[in-house]
């Protein structure tokens, strides 16, 4: 199949529009058009990735982290980024990556931990603003049914677990067809009174494309009245982190041993345990110190992510225990998260997850 074909499916999961601005998600090196016969999945990019790639004849490689983050002005094959680019080109191997926009999303990185650590109930930690927007448009009364449903496939109106959501209100709108109309009700040059219905729904910012477009395809108007309005809500599906429950309460000495076992990592680094049960668990895949005082207010027995520094450590402030369980550690399953999501939409596509352990830090037992 077409490259394109894939990231556009991927894309749909875990929208571009959902990474941090500091990110490079995306198609990094590579043509869309490309026929791509085989992908190797990995949370990083390296020289060995790529040579495991060409073994493997795999002609894409799905990466968790972008090989690229910051503009590149030169290729001289003096960096690990640019023998990577460098590499990849020559060997005609396109380079995808699905970072922080695959850590946001409700089914992404962080609840492929909580499935790990067994919790449940599991929601979004920190939801994120400013991604929702507000639809008003007005439609007659009796095609109100089919712009509504156009708008719901578009991917409108999902509130939490409810979707189809709108509010409608009936009035009846004005106008004068011109000389140059072709108006769907109504006579040209007599004002126009028509019972309509006044529709609003919700979309996340990134379908605002395909939402106006059903809009306008299912409108019978020809000139369309509709209003956007950016909203301040949070929007619950899409965030950081993700927050859950254990089936049975824990001991926290127990609990760090299963998450030890569970997360396959040599090394905890936590602060003093508290002597209470854990219940409910905070998590973060990669670097999350930012989420602390949310995993804290949220009641949060202890919290798991990475890359905490020395001194962070002190702002639990014997309110949670912060467990640091690695990098690498906390986001491996990635790679095992992107191979079930590609496999269950494309089945008889030949994917291969690298055999190269990428985590740049190794410890002495």
């Amino acid at each position: 199949m077409k490259l394109l074909e894939l990231t556009s499916y991927l894309e749909s999961l875990a929208p571009l529009g959902y990474q941090e601005e500091y990110d490079n998600s995306g198609l990094i090196v590579g043509d869309p058009e490309t026929d791509i016969t085989a992908a190797l999945i990995s949370l990083d990019c390296t020289e060995a990735v790529v040579d495991d790639a060409i073994n493997k004849g795999c002609n894409l490689i799905i990466s968790h982290h972008p090989i690229v983050f910051k503009g590149l002005k030169k290729f001289n094959n003096r960096t690990y980024i640019e023998r990577v680019v460098i590499k990849a080109i020559r060997n005609n191997i396109a380079i995808y990556a699905i970072h922080t926009n695959l850590d946001h999303i409700s089914g992404g990185v962080n609840a492929k931990i909580c499935s790990k650590l067994g919790l449940s109930k599991t929601t979004i930690l920190s939801p994120k603003k400013g991604i929702l927007k507000k639809l008003v448009t007005f439609c007659p009364l009796k095609e109100a049914d089919r712009v509504r449903e156009a708008l719901f496939q578009a991917g409108a109106g999902n509130i939490g677990n409810y979707s189809e959501c709108s509010f409608n209100s009936e009035g009846f709108g004005t106008f004068k067809a011109g000389e140059n109309t072709n108006a769907f009700v109504g006579d040209k040059g007599i004002q126009h009174h028509e019972p309509e219905v006044k529709l609003e729904t919700i979309f996340p910012e990134v379908f605002e494309k395909p939402v106006l477009s059903a809009l306008f395809r299912a409108h019978p108007y020809e000139e369309v009245a509709y209003d956007i309005y950016p909203l301040a809500n949070s929007y619950q599906d899409i965030g950081a982190g993700m927050i859950g429950v254990l089936e049975e309460d824990m001991d926290e000495l127990a609990f760090l041993k299963h998450v030890k076992e569970n997360l396959k990592t040599k090394v905890i680094r936590h602060t003093a345990l508290l002597g209470r049960r854990v219940k409910k668990v905070a998590v973060c895949g990669g670097s999350g110190s930012f989420l602390l005082n949310k995993a804290i207010s949220e009641g949060a027995d202890v919290f798991i992510t990475a890359d905490y520094k020395y001194h962070e450590f002190f702002d639990a402030e014997s309110k949670i225990v912060i467990a640091d369980v690695g990098h690498f550690e906390s986001e491996q399953f990635t790679q095992e998260l992107l191979f079930e999501i590609i496999q269950k939409k494309f089945s008889n596509f030949a994917l291969h997850l690298t055999e190269v352990n990428t985590n740049p830090i190794n410890y002495l037992i």
